[in-house]
């Protein structure tokens, strides 16, 4: 079984799998007999749930530096670079082809890393459109972050859904944190996370510090003008209405970076323990969400004593760490429970359809920042509906 820190802070099945004793990132346990169907072809395309809004979503990748700053993971001295998705709402698709789940070497990373047959990842296919025209507009930003050696393109049925909804979502690699980024000159950088640190503490401090001074600069660039002036036809986004959110590991970089930067309107954590930073016991001052599939942990007991400011922690039943992201749908075509024992597929994955399990996703995250960054109040986020009875409220303030 998963100790309750490493399912809190894994998001990348292969860290998850990790943990697990006797196994390592390069050599998976050894198939149990299965009665599952024959894997189909490896052109077969997993399609992604589509935005329940017919609209049309653009994305694009930014290859992003912040000159005035030292990346503390980098095996020498030289500025934090950064790979970005964006999603947006767009005029159309305009003859646009839809786009790919990530490159084809993260994806291969991904297999490796997640113990998923190999291209099934690539198989995943987002709703949308590559490079379409942006409409115009300064919409409300929402930062989103992946868990510890996840990627960038974990949540992407969700940033979908916002963008569909008139939100500008930049996901952000965190570089020599993610499981593998590719930058536009074609090198590779992966994980230089280790799996079972010395010091949990001092680790996850340096990893929340970077990942929050990430978001900050993110937020900057796409609300100042200076990255859209450089690539024509992105969207500015309203200084005035940003939010950030993420999962696992992500989720507790979102609470810090609202701890540190009151331009973060309201932030959302997908699962995450609030490892890293004070969050727990300073609490914060801004409206914050936090989404578990665990009854409880020390952290968020913390965190619910000490919030200063609006505050909700929903339990979403049946529902196991992964089902809040894109690899639930990845598991069963890439036989993930031929390689992982039964109990610890169970904690990642729950008993939840991946379906529904988006569908309670979407619906609570874009609940959340529609009342705190356009105000439009919703009745789900005052008591359990009758709609959603996977959803329980462990705690509100406010």
């Amino acid at each position: 079984m998963l100790g309750r820190r490493s399912l809190l802070t894994f998001a990348g099945l292969g860290g998850a799998a990790l943990a697990l004793p006797g196994t390592t990132a390069h050599a998976a346990p050894a198939p149990a007999p299965s009665s599952a169907p024959p894997a189909a072809t490896p052109a077969t395309p997993i399609d992604l749930p589509a935005p329940t809004v017919r609209r049309t979503v653009g994305t694009v990748s930014l290859h992003l530096v912040d000159e005035d700053r030292q990346d503390p993971f980098a095996p020498v001295p030289a500025p934090r670079e950064l790979m970005v998705q964006l999603w947006y709402p767009a005029l159309g698709a305009a003859g646009r082809p839809r786009a790919p789940y990530t490159t084809a070497r993260v994806a291969d990373a991904l297999d490796q890393g997640a113990l998923l047959d190999p291209g099934t990842i690539a198989r995943l296919r987002p709703t949308a459109r590559l490079g379409a025209p942006a409409a115009p507009g300064a919409p409300p930003l929402l930062l989103l972050g992946h868990g510890r050696k996840g990627g960038r393109s974990n949540c992407t049925a969700l940033a979908e859904e916002l963008a569909a909804h008139g939100y500008l979502v930049a996901a952000i690699d965190h570089t020599y944190d993610a499981a593998a980024v590719e930058f536009p000159d074609g090198r590779l950088v992966r994980s230089v996370l280790a799996d079972d640190p010395a010091d949990w503490g001092a680790t996850e401090r340096k990893e929340i510090s970077t990942r929050a001074a990430d978001l900050r600069f993110v937020a900057t660039e796409l609300t100042t003008g200076r990255t859209p002036r450089r690539r024509a036809g992105l969207p500015c986004a309203d200084p005035g209405r940003i939010g950030v959110l993420g999962h696992s590991m992500g989720g507790s970089a979102a609470a810090e970076a609202v701890r540190q930067d009151p331009r973060f309107a309201a932030g959302l954590n997908l699962d995450g323990g609030f490892f890293g930073s004070p969050v727990p016991d300073e609490g914060l001052d801004r409206p914050f969400l936090l989404l578990t599939t665990l009854a409880d942990h020390e952290t968020w007991q913390r965190w619910r004593e000490h919030q200063r400011g609006w505050g909700r922690q929903l339990l979403q039943r049946d529902s196991g760490h992964l089902s809040c992201t894109d690899l639930p749908y990845a598991a069963g075509p890439g036989h993930l429970a031929d390689h992982l024992p039964a109990d610890v597929a169970a904690q990642l994955l729950g008993t939840i359809a991946p379906a529904r399990a988006t569908e309670l996703t979407r619906t609570y995250v874009r609940a959340h920042f529609d009342r705190f960054l356009r105000g439009r109040p919703s009745p789900l986020l005052n008591a359990p509906s009758p709609r959603y009875p996977e959803i329980s409220f462990v705690w509100s303030r406010g």
